[in-house]
């Protein structure tokens, strides 16, 4: 089965848009404190460091609920995300969201 994506971005008048070939690079790091910083109240809080097994994802108590979502949905969104973000290193990498 196929998809295709369709993107239409909005670009303000008297702007040129970005050329199609410049990249974005970011670390996993990186992409995860940005997601979560999206996500959270508290964008301050938001800590991401990088261990052996992986990534560890830490926010303030209040905004847990909204990194993790309904029945972990969010959480595993972001796991996805990071899963094949990762494929482009060759590199496994697992989320642990800690309190």
């Amino acid at each position: 089965m196929r998809f295709r994506l369709s993107v239409f971005v909005a670009i303000p008048t008297g702007q040129r848009p970005i050329a199609l070939g410049a990249r974005l690079e970011l670390t996993m790091q990186e992409l995860i404190e940005k997601i979560a910083k999206a996500l959270v109240d508290n964008p301050d809080d938001v800590v991401v460091t990088a261990g052996e097994a992986g990534l560890s994802l830490k926010v303030a108590p209040g905004d847990l609920g909204k990194v993790i979502g309904k029945q972990g949905r969010t959480a595993r969104s972001i796991r996805t995300i990071l899963s094949a973000a990762g494929m482009k290193q060759n590199r496994r990498l697992t989320l642990d969201i800690v309190e």
